[in-house]
């Protein structure tokens, strides 16, 4: 069984940006987009006093920096008591409201990042490991009802060392790609480009095999919105010299020599906040002793960053 992704679009399609066939709009929200960049990822953090009581102002700052590259740090000034209580708190702040209860999450759909022992239920997972994880957007293996639109990563601990991020605006991406040649836009969209194989375990089947494009359009909103994973043993392409010239331009720019993609690394108090940009994580070594066991809170959602009423 194949589940496919819906990719219905709004009826202001004609006249959206993300149309390969509307270059006017295109190349307006381009020259506004670059307009704006952030030069690195200084640019991107917002000091806080208190990021479970984030201030109007301090909302503001934020949104400013997901306004210019779908992404925010906060960094917090003062020890955080309840670090998973923070997740939440700025999730609420934003409207991101309608959490993914996914299979490793806990309770509260929240999943809580770290080695985890043998026998658990996250294991053969990478998150759950000191592993390496390529890039990819979050999620890109649901269903269409269960897309992700924004996640948010919370710092309680850092390792010893490693565990960095890199991060990379998908907009940025599709600018790149749609300059290059719009035919790999054209490709990307289309709804049986890309295939993520069933998950099954045991021989039971946990998730269907899911089809469905690498770029598409929130409904809700006109949007870009993203699905990607650089892992070739969870993913099949559709069958086309065209494809194939357009997914391997998309993995030669997702290297360090791409001027957009910021380098991160998240400190206990300080978070990351986007609307499902590109991300990947390098390896990392815990020091249990010295207490340095990296520790992430992880929440993802159906809804994407939105503005804050009087803000």
């Amino acid at each position: 069984m194949v589940v496919h992704v819906n990719t219905s679009v709004s009826q202001d399609w004609n006249d959206s940006p993300f149309n390969p066939d509307n270059d006017a709009a295109y190349q307006q929200w381009r020259s506004h987009k670059l307009a704006g960049l952030p030069e690195s990822v200084q640019d991107l953090i917002v000091d806080v006093d208190d990021a479970g009581k984030l201030t109007a102002e301090e909302i503001s700052a934020m949104l400013e920096r997901l306004q210019r590259y779908n992404s925010v740090v906060y960094r917090q000034r003062s020890a955080a008591a309840d670090h998973k209580a923070i997740a939440h708190a700025v999730s609420n702040v934003f409207h991101m409201q309608r959490l993914d209860n996914h299979l490793c999450a806990e309770d509260d759909a929240v999943s809580t990042l770290q080695v985890m022992p043998e026998g658990t239920r996250h294991e053969g997972y990478i998150p759950y490991t000191n592993r390496a994880i390529n890039w990819h957007t979050d999620g890109y293996y649901n269903t269409a009802d269960r897309q992700i639109r924004s996640m948010l990563l919370h710092c309680a601990s850092a390792a010893a060392s490693g565990g960095d991020n890199q991060i990379l605006d998908h907009e940025l991406v599709y600018i790149q790609l749609r300059d290059l040649n719009p035919d790999y836009i054209r490709v990307l969209m289309e709804p049986d480009v890309m295939t993520i194989p069933a998950n099954i375990e045991q021989g039971v089947e946990i998730r269907p095999a899911i089809t469905g494009p690498v770029f598409s359009i929130d409904p809700a909103n006109g949007a870009l919105h993203m699905r990607f994973t650089a892992r070739t043993r969870s993913i099949e392409w559709k069958d086309s010299k065209l494809v194939q010239e357009a997914v391997q331009t998309l993995h030669d720019l997702l290297s360090d020599d791409n001027p957009y993609v910021m380098n991160l690394h998240l400190n206990a108090g300080e978070g990351l906040l986007s609307n499902n940009v590109l991300h990947n994580r390098t390896a990392f070594c815990n020091d249990a002793e010295a207490g340095q066991e990296r520790l992430i809170y992880r929440a993802r959602y159906y809804d994407r960053v939105t503005k804050v009423a009087g803000i």
